[in-house]
């Protein structure tokens, strides 16, 4: 242990005296202030805290990303070129210590590194409001949407198994069945049907969500909802009667055990919005209910998307939010470390920097390759199942596990989701690299002279 913390102090003393090292951390410490004071957004509060986190944030784990892939490759690549480690190996100091040691180094100065910067940019935004001194309103929307944590509860899908096996029975018997559909096709059709009828209200129409368990942290809630509206009126502006409160008064009308809010609003469609009501309207036993009510001055249908409703609630404070954000950054300077010391044990150093720079740029949107595959025919869907899928699967999701997705909208980053980002992309394919590095380095013949 002794030896490879030694080299893990000389990685840092190395990495300390690299120029680009040096810029990098000045860029960040000129630039984070500068972009605190002049990001605006949408001139609101909570716009110039949104903007200003997502820049900080995204430019931080860029440049320390950068920097963790140089620097783990440089410390082995230049000891190799430069002819130091033959002077390291006589030493009684084995090869996987050396490449462990040199892991060591690079993560301590990424941690000390990221700490550093997530402090400066968590402090600007904590006393940006003491800076740019913003109307009362505006204080109260920033602490409801961007100061907190909320935990999102989804709308379950509706099972229309039943639903959809009868009206196929109908459409059958009555000969109705539509003409060159397989059975697949056409259950896939009547479900996409049945499942639509379950998310839209008629003129006067209720739809009710029930949801279990909520147990809010604050005297606040919200709905966050957008919906459609067939036909489309003129100003394209849907009313709506909301309520939320005890389950059994909701649906059945029975007598409330906790203050019901109901209240009419007015929306513009196919955009989301946000109710806030009072969190003493869930009941102990947390089962929880939200209406809504196509009122008659619509005078058309209105239609929720999948993911058109959403009830949101405050479940941590911003600040241990936060926190697990950052880890999401530091899970990600893990791996490309592994990364580094495994490009590194096998390849020179401008080979060994594109190969790490093509995996990281991939991993950036590889969620976005997924998804774009998915749309293609069926022809190129097959081709890139059985050739390109199985590679961009290898390589960790940084786009799913991007910490601004979260702290943005002041969604939870919740320790399960934390420990899963840790096991597939630190636990599995960082230890994955880094083990097949030093098998690697430990059969390489450092005495011959890399290409």
């Amino acid at each position: 242990m002794r030896s490879i913390w030694a080299v893990a102090m000389n990685t840092i003393k190395q990495a300390l005296r690299m120029k680009i090292a040096l810029v990098f951390m000045i860029l960040l410490f000129v630039l984070l202030p500068v972009l605190g004071m002049t990001t605006t957004g949408d001139e609101t509060l909570k716009g110039r805290l949104q903007t200003f986190v997502s820049y900080g944030l995204s430019l931080t784990s860029l440049l320390l990303c950068l920097l963790t892939i140089i620097i783990s490759i440089y410390s082995v690549s230049s000891d190799i070129d430069q002819k130091q480690i033959y002077t390291v190996l006589t030493k009684p100091i084995r090869r996987f210590q050396l490449l462990l040691g040199k892991l060591l180094g690079v993560l301590l100065l990424d941690v000390v590194l990221l700490a550093l910067f997530s402090t400066i940019i968590f402090v600007i935004a904590i006393y940006t409001p003491t800076f740019v001194d913003p109307p009362e309103s505006e204080i109260i929307e920033a602490d409801n949407e961007f100061f907190t944590a909320r935990a999102a509860l989804s709308v379950p899908p509706v099972d229309v198994t039943d639903m959809v096996k009868a009206r196929y029975e109908q459409l059958k018997e009555s000969d109705r069945l539509p003409a060159g559909y397989t059975y697949e096709q056409t259950i896939d059709e009547l479900t996409k049907v049945a499942q639509l009828s379950k998310r839209a209200a008629d003129v006067g129409g209720w739809l009710v969500w029930e949801f279990h368990n909520v147990k809010p942290l604050s005297d606040s809630m919200f709905i966050r909802f957008k919906y459609d509206i067939f036909p489309n009126p003129p100003d394209s502006q849907v009313y709506g009667r909301w309520m939320a409160g005890d389950w059994q008064f909701v649906k059945y009308g029975q007598r409330p055990k906790t203050p019901i809010y109901d209240q009419l609003h007015k929306n513009a469609a196919r955009t989301f919005h946000e109710i806030e009501f009072s969190a003493e309207a869930v009941p102990e036993d947390g089962h929880l209910a939200i209406a809504f009510q196509n009122v008659p001055y619509n005078n058309s249908t209105v239609i929720f998307p999948p993911d058109g409703l959403e009830v949101l609630y405050k479940a941590d404070s911003f600040a241990g939010n936060f926190l697990r954000a950052t880890l999401l950054i530091l899970f990600r300077l893990i791996f490309l470390a592994c990364l580094g010391l495994f490009a590194a044990s096998f390849l020179s150093f401008p080979v060994a920097i594109l190969l790490c720079l093509l995996i990281f740029c991939t991993a950036s949107v590889s969620g976005f390759i997924n998804d774009s595959f998915s749309l293609l025919s069926y022809n190129v869907g097959v081709f890139y199942t059985y050739t390109i899928q199985w590679i961009v699967g290898l390589l960790p999701e940084f786009d799913k596990y991007n910490p601004t997705t979260f702290i943005i909208p002041a969604r939870l980053v919740n320790w399960s989701f934390l420990a899963k980002c840790a096991l597939f992309m630190v636990g599995i394919k960082a230890f994955l690299a880094l083990v097949i590095g030093l098998i690697i380095f430990k059969y390489r013949e450092i005495a011959r002279i890399s290409v």
